[in-house]
């Protein structure tokens, strides 16, 4: 493939996780999309077969695996391995907004391309719930049911933060993502009744 041809097909990739984050997937149209990648909207079935196709690759191109395949999938103890994938998820969604929100729109419309993206979140939650289970196990973690603390903690470090919608309440400068990172493992460290304590990471 030449330079100019992955220019281009990075130019509808890119401009396909703008539009679907801002009008989702069925808002977006092939014409949009070649609009907004400044080039034919042919190139979106030439490179990538439609929107279907192009979805996928866009996942493919943007989703860190490397958090799955190298940060995730390392063995930690409980309470370090709950700071690594807090901390790596908030850089995540610090560093592309736009995928978190591509996401979450298929997530929370119900789409066609949820069990899509669950093959990409799979990992991550299995490794969460091994945290959770393997820290009350041991007493360092205390909690009613399982299934409602990966719940409730999953929805705590995913949820898009939209801070301008409570500009009537709040009173504080946006966070940076060092110290939402620092807020959200203090908040699930103690809604797990945990203390926070320096583990060393090795083999559970």
């Amino acid at each position: 493939m030449s330079t100019y041809e992955l220019d281009a097909r990075m130019r509808i990739l890119l401009a396909a996780k703008r539009l679907f984050a801002r009008q989702g997937f069925e808002g977006t149209t092939v014409r949009a999309l070649g609009l907004e990648a400044d080039t034919n909207p042919a190139l979106v079935s030439y490179y990538f077969q439609g929107k279907d196709k192009l979805f996928e690759a866009l996942m493919d191109e943007f989703f860190p695996i490397e958090l799955v395949r190298e940060t995730i999938a390392a063995p930690m103890e409980p309470v370090a391995g709950l700071k690594v994938v807090i901390r790596e998820i908030v850089k995540f969604q610090s560093e592309d907004p736009d995928l978190i929100r591509v996401i979450q729109n298929e997530i929370g419309n119900e789409t066609c391309r949820r069990d899509f993206i669950r093959a990409y979140l799979m990992p991550i939650w299995e490794k969460i719930r091994a945290l959770l289970s393997e820290g009350k196990r041991r007493g360092v973690f205390h909690y009613r049911s399982l299934d409602s603390a990966f719940l409730y903690l999953w929805g705590g470090i995913t949820y898009r933060r939209e801070f301008s919608f409570f500009d009537p309440v709040l009173s504080e400068p946006v966070p940076d993502s060092e110290r939402l990172c620092e807020d959200m493992t203090a908040f699930v460290l103690a809604a797990l009744r945990c203390p926070d304590l320096d583990e060393p990471s090795v083999a559970l």
